[in-house]
């Protein structure tokens, strides 16, 4: 099983369509798709917490026009869910174990993650 991370919490799984893209960490920029008509949510994977290439790919992705559904899945950590916000990322999906040793406290501490951008402060 899966918790569903988002800015207001945990969350259990609700997707429930059938057109969904999984995207591999290892996966090249340039062998994105073109356009990404009828895909309804886009799944990067995160085989480890070191492993930061889904955060480019979600830059990608979101630069090629995809408004629908981005998620991380895999071992992306509460530090970490900032930075895949930002990145592009509408939800995080961590496995049930990783929720229990960082509980929701520890994600919701990283929800305000667009009052800490510092490229917010720099317009001021």
């Amino acid at each position: 099983m899966s918790v569903i991370v988002r800015d207001d919490g945990f969350h259990a799984e609700d997707y429930t369509g059938d057109r969904a893209l999984y995207i591999a960490e290892d996966t090249a920029p340039e062998a994105l798709p073109d356009d990404f008509a009828g895909i309804e949510m886009i799944r990067v994977a995160f085989p480890s917490f070191a492993d930061g290439r889904g955060f480019t790919l979600a830059r990608q992705i979101r630069g090629r026009g995809y408004a629908g559904r981005l998620r991380a899945t895999g071992h992306v950590i509460a530090d970490q869910y900032a930075m895949a916000r930002r990145a592009g990322f509408d939800e995080v999906e961590i496995p049930d174990d990783l929720a229990a040793r960082q509980p929701e406290a520890q994600w919701m501490f990283r929800a305000d993650w667009q009052d800490h951008d510092y490229r917010s402060r720099l317009k001021a």
